[in-house]
């Protein structure tokens, strides 16, 4: 019989009861919880999973595994794989079988062909699960679709063949370095800049390979740098070449890490740059020539841009010729500096720019800050700097070349003039001479109270008007031969103004301002009345209708290297006289003829157009030289400088009255005009000479050498056919050293006092000869032959 239990006992057996009841359903609840969390982790894993039994049929899947697999039925759970994948390949249901068999199967990259055609790439994994006996209950499969990793890994690969590409191929050295600074990496490119291989350079210290001795000390330093990432990112170094030529070099280093971002050594790219720097040295150095020249060159240069014409940059030369400062130009357009004097020669500039790229030697006249004209000849070129069209423009200053041609060509288009005066002056005197010598004969044989000598007087009065004509003809042509002396100015100039006074109009106020200590010039006294003569009756005609003021000045002044006005001149103490007329004035094309002969603007009867002509000859005879001053308007200055002697001043000779002298000599006659030998011969024999006379210089001489004791003179004229008088009185002093000659002329460019006494003649006398002169010249000569 069964005893029953106490109370005691059912109570405890109760409560051991709900204590495994508790305990179950706490189990229970940690195994759905462990079921719900492998649920959750199944079904959000990346990976595609599926757990089957033995009969391979589904017990668990994860959506992603439906995803992957584009199953389209959602509840496959007891279904069995190979329905839900009826034409699966015989490769798997291998893999299947041998994992029920216990193996664990996987693959890390392997290709899945889907029905559509479509091919992935992916991971799987095939393992066994086990019952809670050991036994296998089942298989797992894991598999996860990798397109993209393969993506990536694809486009990896490719970076890393394109980078080995590029290192191969590049120009850049490309070189790594461990962390004792020896080579690990040496592209060819490193091969060409260092000459070095990548067999002889791998392994090698960075000092063993590219390091110049003077350098290789502070290697260790910079290389620390380098791996501390301090610094040296980029450098530009000096390395030496497996055949130790020196090379410039510039580097760009970076360090080089692991994954866990530790420092493994060093990457570095070079490039040779010593061509590079050559060239840039080169031009360096040609940019500091050019901006050298383009600041001290004397020449106008500039750079104005082609696109709106505005100056860019000007150097010194622009700024000294026309007065700018770069500050007034730099900016600002040349037309808007209004600088062209004729805007033509812009257009030629701009369209010989825009046709050719470049204008030579134009020439072109500029308005300077102030006005000033200044004449320039211009090249410019069109050239691109920094991808701007530049017009670069270099401009010769040839002003005072240009005045110096000017005076030029005035000295020579004078010196013409002179010499064709010179040829009218020898004309005329030939025609003068006969009549000045039968006028004066037959007032010698007239009686005062004759009626025809009122007459004789007149035509002899005028003849010696003409004489003095050509005696300015002359003096004009530079071919008298006046006698200077050293004397001061300021008596003859205010005796001159004395004259002036009494003849001109009094509405005409006459200014003087004669400086007393103006010193002495060397001069002919009566040249110099004559210049403050015409310039005075000059301005009194430009003020004849008007009236107004005649200043005349007279002061002594010191012309420096850059004060002289013509080339001819040289720097020193000058007298200035001065004569301006407050008259009509004129204009630069008047200005530049009025020294012309024969030229005048006055009306007939009031100029011979010969007064300025014979200043400018007497002056420049002088040494001296005049310059003119004028504007219409504005009346006119003529300024004439004189060289002043720093001497005393010669005392000037007092002339007497000498009576006319004859004489009995024999004397030698010879001039190839019939006329004038005429005239000669009977002037002479009625001062009691006897008279051979010839008409050619041959004849003349065959005439002396038969009998060169009969004569005690030879009196010859110097211009004739066969052989000139100059030529003659050599020959003639040949056969008879002693024999005297005096020689005459009215125009003669190549003799002089001077030369004519070279030669052993010993008087000269310029016609027209008036009987005194002729008369004491040959008394002076034959009796100084006779001491």
């Amino acid at each position: 019989m069964i005893e029953k239990p106490s109370y005691e006992e059912l109570e405890k057996r109760i409560q051991e009861l709900e204590r495994v009841e508790s305990n179950f359903n706490r189990s229970k609840g940690k195994l759905i919880h462990s079921y719900d969390l492998m649920d959750y982790i199944i079904s959000h894993a990346r990976s595609a999973i599926a757990v089957f039994d033995r009969d391979f049929k589904y017990i668990y899947v994860s959506k992603r595994y439906l995803t992957d697999y584009k199953v389209k039925e959602q509840h496959v759970i007891g279904k069995h794989h190979y329905e839900v994948f009826p034409d699966i390949p015989q490769k798997w249901k291998d893999v299947h079988q041998r994992s029920l068999a216990g193996e664990v199967l996987r693959a890390e990259e392997d290709l899945y062909y889907r029905e559509d055609g479509s091919i992935d790439w992916t991971r799987w994994e095939c393992r066994p699960w086990y019952e809670y006996d050991g036994s296998i209950g089942g298989i797992v499969i894991y598999n996860e679709v990798i397109n993209e990793r393969k993506k990536i890994e694809e486009t990896l690969r490719k970076s890393e063949q394109l980078l080995s590409t590029h290192l191969l191929n590049t120009p850049i050295g490309a070189i790594s370095w461990d962390l004792n600074f020896k080579t690990v990496e040496w592209n060819p490119a490193a091969e060409t800049i260092f000459g070095y291989t990548k067999d002889e350079a791998l392994s090698k210290h960075a000092a063993e390979l590219i390091l110049p001795e003077d350098m290789k000390e502070l290697v260790d330093v910079i290389f620390q740098d380098l791996i501390s990432e301090k610094g040296g990112t980029r450098s530009t170094n000096e390395n030496i070449t497996k055949g130790g030529r020196r090379i410039i070099c510039d580097w760009y280093n970076t360090a080089l890490k692991d994954a866990d971002g530790k420092v493994i050594g060093i990457a570095s790219f070079v490039s040779d740059i010593t061509e590079r720097v050559q060239a840039n040295e080169g031009l360096r150095k040609s940019e500091e020539k050019f901006r050298t020249l383009f600041h001290t060159s004397p020449n106008a240069i500039t750079l104005t841009s082609a696109e709106n014409g505005v100056y860019i940059d000007v150097n010194d030369g622009f700024t000294k010729m026309l007065g700018y400062s770069k500050e007034d130009v730099i900016g600002k357009t040349s037309a808007e500096l209004n600088i062209w004097n004729d805007f033509k020669d812009r257009e030629l500039l701009a369209s010989g720019l825009k046709k050719y790229g470049l204008v030579d030697d134009l020439e072109a006249d500029f308005k300077g800050k102030n006005g000033q004209i200044k004449s320039g000849i211009m090249s410019a070129h069109l050239l691109n700097i920094e991808n701007k069209n530049i017009i670069f423009a270099i401009t010769r200053n040839v002003t005072e070349q240009r005045k110096l041609e000017s005076q030029l060509q005035q000295s020579q288009r004078m010196e013409s003039i002179g010499t064709l005066a010179g040829g009218i002056a020898h004309d005329f005197n030939n025609i003068l001479s006969p009549i000045v010598g039968y006028t004066e004969m037959v007032l010698l044989d007239t009686p005062e109270d004759s009626p025809v000598r009122d007459s004789l007087n007149q035509v002899y009065t005028s003849a010696l008007r003409a004489k003095d004509l050509v005696n300015q003809i002359l003096t004009f042509s530079r071919q008298d031969s006046s006698e200077l002396m050293l004397m001061k100015m300021q008596p003859i100039v205010k005796e001159a103004l004395k004259l002036i006074r009494s003849t001109i109009s009094t509405t005409i106020e006459i200014i003087q301002d004669i400086n007393p200590d103006c010193g002495v010039v060397k001069a002919d006294p009566t040249q110099i009345h004559q210049i403050v003569m015409n310039l005075a009756t000059n301005a009194y005609h430009a003020m004849e209708e008007t009236g107004g003021e005649l200043k005349v000045s007279l002061k002594e002044v010191e012309l420096g290297e850059y004060d002289i006005i013509t080339p001819d001149m040289t720097p020193g103490v000058y007298a200035c006289l001065i004569v301006a007329d407050t008259g009509v004035g004129m204009d630069k094309i008047l200005t530049n003829k009025i020294f012309d002969p024969f030229f005048t603007t006055k009306e007939v009867g009031k100029g011979t157009g010969m007064g300025l002509s014979v200043v400018h000859g007497i002056v420049i005879s002088m040494g001296g030289t005049i310059h003119v001053y004028s504007e219409p308007g504005k009346g006119t200055q003529f300024h004439v400088y004189l060289p002043v002697i720093k001497s005393a001043a010669e005392k000037p000779k007092i002339q007497t009255q000498v009576p006319i002298q004859g004489g009995t000599e024999h004397l030698l006659l010879v001039d190839d005009e019939e006329a004038i030998l005429s005239m000669e011969k009977r002037m002479l024999e009625r001062l009691g000479y006897q008279v051979t006379s010839r008409t050619s210089s041959l004849e003349a001489l065959e005439a002396f050498r038969s009998n060169p004791d009969k004569f005690d003179m030879i009196i010859t004229d110097m211009a004739m056919p066969n052989m000139p008088g100059d030529k003659l009185s050599v020959e003639l002093i040949k056969i008879r050293p002693d024999i005297p000659v005096l020689l005459c002329t009215g125009f003669s460019e190549a003799m002089s006092v001077e030369k004519a006494a070279s030669l052993g003649i010993k008087g000269f006398l310029l016609k027209p000869i008036i009987m005194k002169d002729l008369a004491q010249k040959i008394r002076e000569v034959l009796d100084a032959c006779k001491i």
